[in-house]
């Protein structure tokens, strides 16, 4: 920009400057009043800005990895709700099992009927209890691909070394007949015709297997619960030093503007003054 040929006083000159910067400073406080923040740009200070953007940037990652968690502490809960389920109708066939102890052959092949179908019905919840494709209560691969259904792995921190395996129950170890969900009619291998003995045997290691799995969900699930707790206290104290390097005080740069629209009318009047000397050439027509 060409400087100006107009010949200013110094003392107008002066002012004039003063009122310059008094509007940059103006333009600036407005600035932060509008944003919130003393900090918008690496040209305002570009060591808390970068930082600021460091921190805001490692709160999001956390943040996906807090979805994660959410979603497989769902999956877990998922598979509990399954061995709840289960656990239910094991009982009841505990008490069909206890039922056929000493009774007659015509009571025990009703019993095996009903204990038959309640197998069929578990096999069908051990396959409902899956949740987006990851189902803790089978143990095979998931449409081919080689990964385990009953495999999960929650990644807790952004560079993803910090994790936790859960892994499964194949319920094809409870001794039920279990496991092949593809095949609903799948035998059981409890028989009270043949030995109810045996079969009230298989029933408790069946429950007992129920119990240590839905202990092993438990212990995953306060786990994760916790991690994601802490998460939510580190993108917190992470949002919070992000904030402290940029945010500005919303009462000082208040006090500021007012300070600096009284100094803008008294560099006016002070420019007014400075011209009155020039003004006095006027008298002289």
């Amino acid at each position: 920009m060409a400087l100006s040929n107009i010949a200013l006083s110094s003392g107008m000159r002066n002012n004039l400057l003063a009122m310059q910067g008094t509007a940059n400073l103006m333009n600036t406080t407005s600035e932060r009043l509008g944003t919130g923040k003393k900090v918008n740009s690496a040209l305002d200070n570009a060591s808390a800005y970068f930082a600021s953007q460091s921190h805001m940037q490692r709160a999001n990652d956390l943040d996906a990895r807090k979805d994660g968690m959410s979603e497989a502490i769902q999956t877990i809960k998922a598979a509990d709700a399954g061995i709840e389920g289960i656990t239910t109708m094991v009982e009841q066939i505990k008490g069909l099992v206890n039922d056929s102890v000493g009774a007659s052959t015509e009571v025990q092949t009703a019993n095996q009927a009903s204990i038959q179908e309640l197998v069929e019905q578990i096999n069908a919840m051990v396959s409902d209890s899956g949740y987006k494709g990851t189902n803790l209560l089978l143990d095979g691969d998931t449409e081919g691909t080689g990964v385990p259904e009953g495999k999960l792995t929650v990644y807790f921190n952004e560079s993803g070394d910090s994790y936790l395996e859960v892994i499964g129950k194949d319920l094809g170890a409870l001794g039920l007949g279990l496991g092949d969900t593809s095949d609903a009619s799948v035998a059981t291998t409890i028989d009270v015709l043949t030995d109810t003995s045996q079969a009230l045997t298989d029933i408790n290691d069946a429950l007992n297997s129920l119990r240590s799995a839905s202990t092993q969900l438990s212990a995953n699930l306060g786990v994760i619960t916790a991690r994601q707790e802490f998460t939510s206290n580190m993108m917190n104290t992470l949002q919070i030093g992000a904030d402290n390097l940029t945010l500005a005080d919303l009462n000082e740069e208040g006090a500021n503007m007012l300070a600096l629209q009284t100094q803008q009318q008294l560099s006016t009047s002070a420019l007014s003054l400075a011209s009155q000397a020039s003004q006095s050439v006027l008298r002289l027509f």
